[in-house]
């Protein structure tokens, strides 16, 4: 699961058109979109409402708590929304610690309404099933919800019943809203599940005598159903968080991932930093972005991301030279560098992935020297020491100091030699030959001697390196100390 945030307003299109109620849901589709290249004539000829009712006028990034930090327009004609945007669009905010441009407003119908006609509803994904959380009281001052609201766990394949609505979620409500608010939250979990949300909070939920209002919303849907939900969810936007700018690498990364079996993800964190990676697998880039954060390194971490599922050396080449070209942009006064790392891979070619790696930093060998860029690889796998070989040898040959490991060094120790935490560690030679472990049983007697001989020695030295390391003992070793048995 890919849990991917949605703007407020793609979460409300969602709601709006496919939620399935008995309860009147009110204001439907009316809402404006508002950013710096806005035509207020063309705005208010698609949207005539505008002009004949009060407003309400909010950034629309991804930022919670809006009304406490004055970023609420409320009660305003159209005039007065254009005055409240003056000092705010295209202008910078803090939220948090985070900064950013405010470049993305939503303008809807102001709903006049009493304090008691605020509710709070969540429904959220974990292990066991979903939760669906209701609080008799809305609005922004809330407080903290998951310590008084009512909570229910619909279990994975359950269905929210209405019954169990009545009797578990709204127990404070009052009486003459529960038939409206048992419908409409039946609705929403079954919305929530068909259209693969893993994340659904409104606050407030206003309910009137003349129906249901959705005011405020922050949603993730599940970026990996999109193959189920595409023709629901059409082409779906996700947003970088307040304070990131989407950046063109990462669409591109992103569609070569789109049009590729194997798995290119890449996020840029912060272009300026010095420490750089380009790690495969998708678990183990959370390890080395985590060692890196448990060293120091959290403000200095410059990407995430992972490719994994055996990329071709095209595919692989590609990512490579995103990654170079960022980070040889901006100089670095400790210089910079890039962390190529991995565990023991079951199935991708390290040999080809490799080489695909090695033409991207003879094409900008240069740009790396310049940017003083210390390259640490650490990679397992099958055809490893070919490509930890050629590796070594591009190093060699350019001049750029690259320091090579593989499974005799832990997959994470490179993070403290490439932060300075411990000494770079004495290079071992890397065999020239790849790992033969197939045994020929054909042909020149010495020769499958020597081959029997070979598969023998490496057999010995990864039967013991699993013992030694269960939880990294892949596939490709476990066949391997199987053959060394046999051989003995």
């Amino acid at each position: 699961m890919s849990a991917k945030a949605i703007s407020e307003q793609t979460g409300k299109e969602f709601l709006y058109k496919h939620i399935c109620t008995t309860s009147a849901v009110q204001n439907r589709f009316r809402y404006a979109n508002v950013t710096a290249a806005t035509n207020w004539e063309q705005l208010a000829h698609d949207h005539p409402w505008l002009l004949t009712e009060r407003l309400v006028v909010k950034p629309d990034q991804l930022i919670k708590r809006r009304g406490k930090l004055g970023l609420v327009g409320v009660n305003l004609d159209l005039q007065g929304v254009k005055e409240w945007l003056k000092p705010r669009l295209m202008k910078e905010a803090t939220v948090g610690k985070a900064k950013g441009i405010l470049k993305n407003f939503l303008i809807e119908p102001f709903v006049a309404h009493k304090q008691e006609e605020e509710f709070y509803v969540c429904i959220y994904a974990a292990r066991e099933g979903d939760y669906v959380l209701f609080h008799h009281e809305g609005g922004v001052d809330v407080g903290d919800v998951d310590s008084k609201a009512q909570k229910l766990l619909v279990g994975v394949d359950e269905k929210l019943r209405p019954d169990s609505v009545k009797q578990k979620l709204l127990t404070h409500a009052p009486a003459d809203k529960r038939e409206v608010l048992t419908s409409f939250l039946v609705g929403l979990f079954n919305l929530y599940e068909d259209l693969y949300f893993t994340y659904l909070e409104i606050n407030p939920l206003v309910v009137t005598k003349n129906g249901v209002y959705v005011l405020d919303m922050a949603a993730k849907i599940d970026a990996t159903a999109d193959y189920l939900c595409k023709a629901k969810w059409g082409d779906v936007e996700f947003p970088p968080p307040f304070g990131r700018e989407a950046y063109p690498e990462e669409a591109y990364i992103s569609d070569l991932d789109a049009k590729s079996g194997a798995s290119l993800k890449l996020t840029l964190l912060n272009p300026r930093g010095r420490i750089w990676t380009m790690v495969a697998g998708g678990g183990a880039s959370v390890v080395y972005s985590d060692t890196i954060c448990d060293l120091g390194g959290v403000n200095e971490l410059a990407n995430y991301g992972e490719y994994s599922g055996a990329p071709s050396e095209q595919q692989t080449y590609d990512y490579a030279k995103t990654i170079l070209s960022l980070m040889t942009r901006e100089k670095h006064p400790n210089g910079k560098v890039l962390i190529i790392g991995g565990s023991i891979a079951n199935f991708t070619n390290v040999a080809a992935t490799f080489k695909g790696i090695v033409r991207a930093i003879r094409d900008y060998q240069e740009p790396l020297k310049e940017h003083e860029v210390t390259i640490f690889v650490r990679r397992g796998g099958p055809n490893y020491q070919e490509g930890l070989r050629v590796m070594g040898e591009v190093g060699k040959t350019t001049g750029i100091p690259i320091h090579v490991f593989g499974t005799e060094t832990h997959m994470t120790a490179i993070v403290g030699m490439a932060l300075g935490h411990r000494p770079i560690a004495t290079q071992p030679r890397v065999a020239a030959h790849t790992a033969n472990f197939l045994l020929n049983t054909s042909g020149n007697s010495s020769n499958s001697a020597a081959l029997r001989g070979q598969s023998f020695s490496e057999g010995l030295s990864l039967k013991s390196h699993c013992v030694g390391s269960k939880a990294s003992c892949s596939l490709q070793h476990a066949i391997r100390c199987q053959l060394s048995s046999a051989v003995q």
